[in-house]
């Protein structure tokens, strides 16, 4: 990992078309800008894990409703 220090308003440019930029600084937290093409995706972590629990409880649920009918399906016959 490649570890920068930067002042408000300086830059890191990533490849030829990805810049982030330092917009600013409160306390222990920094605002950022970046800046990308729309064909890369630009999200925050947090938010991709609860994307992927959504995404597996979904899963699960979806199981277990396939498991129920099935279930439902042989105690009929």
């Amino acid at each position: 990992m490649l570890v920068l220090k930067r002042k408000i308003g300086q830059r890191i440019i990533i490849g030829d078309n990805i810049i982030v930029q330092v917009i600013d600084i409160e306390g222990r937290s920094v605002k950022i800008g970046i800046e990308a093409p729309k064909s890369v995706s630009v999200v925050r972590e947090e938010l991709l894990e609860r994307i992927k629990e959504k995404v597996a409880e979904s899963a699960i649920k979806e199981d277990i409703i396939k498991s129920f009918k099935a279930e439902n399906k042989k105690s009929a016959k």
